[in-house]
């Protein structure tokens, strides 16, 4: 049975294992004169037999499903005759992915060695024993965590204690999950980083204003030689995310302003979806939009002003996506404008101030690390966005400060270089693991500096 057929049956048993367990602390408490003698409720009984029944089942479905293919395939490697074991790592997994498709029936036995086709029987067989054992393992575990709990429905046990620690487990392996993905993720980017400057100096990544990864396949390769200067890809990213950040910053703001302070309720609940709607608009629409209006637009009118102004550039990718990112600052600071005690309002409008300066003098410095959070994040959209920038900026690393001109960012680099098939043993792959390490690095900076600056104005209002 497989996986997907087995997680749905585990969970309807864990149900029915609920209702018995309901039905037994229910029969157990009327003897003794209602549910109020029992340790606990009977909902707690019926948790708690779902949970012993559910929980140990899925931990086992788990493990199997994670060691399951890589057992299998160790046995069926290690079947191969001595003249057809595999002497590298390419070997074995091109051999493996004959015996796979033979066990399939997208290869014929007939055009493949007899080891081959004989190991490709025993994959088959293996998977069909695996998937039984699995699954007769999987329920019987179900059943006999089901089974115990329902004997352990007893006034004088604590259902609730147990059930309450259980879901405290649950929650605490939750939070470790997410903070151990983090860090092996960090761990990996610092790993094939450590790599990359193995074969570049990092005085030439950090430093350099050249970006051509190109490597050889043979050491007479004309233009054998990559320039990795990271530089021209920074100037880039900054460029495009600075004029994105000036136009949605103003607008972005202005817009929360006078939704929350200034508009009608009627215009309120016509305008703000409007302007919300802006984020659900598909990043690829935005970029044809910036590559078949706006950069036209803008070398047309540089051309009237004797401006020399490229088909791609980094003005026509930051306006559109300053659109883009509206919605971030206006919602978060329209809601963070909104959460303002009116206590603060009403005293400054009592005092004898106008609406504009309670607005400039109350009201943003008391929003002002919640409007900070918005733009921080609207700086990270601006950063992370590859698709506008690829069809209106274009993909070449020119060093330059002239907005009219083609530029890109390390996020397309990072994806261009991993764009199909691609060895990790490449200067040129391994460049994409230390361009993300050197954003990471810089975003941390970012946020580090915002929250200095959000502690520093939030101390008033303490």
């Amino acid at each position: 049975m497989q996986t997907a057929n087995l997680l749905p049956l585990v969970l309807v048993l864990a149900v029915v294992a609920y209702g018995l367990a309901y039905m037994r602390s229910r029969a157990v408490a009327e003897p003794l004169g209602g549910i109020r003698n029992l340790k606990s409720l009977p909902f707690y009984y019926a948790a708690r037999a779902a949970l012993w029944s559910a929980i140990p089942a899925l931990i086992v479905l788990a493990l199997w499903a994670s060691f399951e293919g890589k057992v299998i395939q160790n046995v069926v490697m290690g079947s191969l005759p001595a003249d057809l074991a595999p002497q590298s790592e390419g070997q074995a997994s091109l051999t493996l992915s004959q015996i796979s498709n033979v066990a399939a029936g997208k290869l014929d036995p007939a055009l493949v060695p007899e080891g081959i086709a004989g190991a490709a029987g025993l994959l088959e067989s293996l998977r069909a024993q695996s998937s039984q054992f699995k699954a007769i393992l999987v329920l019987l575990i179900t059943v006999l965590g089901a089974a115990f709990a329902w004997t352990r429905v007893m006034p004088h046990i604590n259902a609730r204690e147990n059930v309450e620690r259980t879901l405290r487990g649950i929650f605490f392996f939750c939070a470790a999950v997410a903070i151990l993905t983090t860090i092996g993720i960090v761990f990996s980017v610092i790993f094939e980083t450590v790599r990359f400057f193995g074969k570049v100096p990092i005085s030439e990544f950090l430093f350099g204003t050249s970006w051509s990864p190109q490597t050889a396949l043979r050491a007479d390769q004309v233009g054998s030689d990559g320039a990795f200067g990271v530089i021209p890809l920074f100037t880039g990213t900054l460029m495009i995310s600075a004029i994105a950040l000036l136009v949605a910053v103003p607008i972005g703001l202005l817009s929360a302003v006078y939704l929350s302070e200034y508009a009608t309720r009627p215009v309120r609940a016509v305008v703000k979806p409007l302007l919300e709607m802006l984020a659900g608009v598909p990043t690829v629409v935005y970029g044809f939009f910036a590559a078949l209006t706006v950069a036209p637009f803008i070398r047309d009118v540089a051309e009237l002003i004797g401006l020399e102004a490229s088909s791609q550039s980094a003005l026509a990718a930051g306006l559109v996506m300053g659109i883009m990112i509206i919605p971030f600052v206006s919602s978060l600071s329209d809601d963070v404008i909104n959460a303002v005690p009116r206590a603060l309002r009403d005293g400054s409008l009592a005092l004898g101030a106008t609406q504009s300066e309670t607005m400039k003098n109350v009201i943003f410095p008391a929003a002002l690390p919640g409007i900070m959070g918005g733009i921080l994040l609207a700086a990270s959209r601006a950063i992370g966005e590859t698709m506008i920038v690829v069809m209106a900026a274009g993909l070449a690393a020119n060093l330059t400060g002239n907005p009219l001109d083609s530029v890109t960012t390390v996020t397309v680099q990072i994806v261009t270089l991993l764009t199909g098939d691609q060895e990790f043993d490449s200067a040129k792959t391994l460049a994409a693991f230390a361009l993300g390490m050197l954003l990471f690095i810089v975003t941390l900076i970012l946020n580090v500096f915002a929250l200095k600056i959000v502690r520093k104005y939030r101390e008033q209002y303490d």
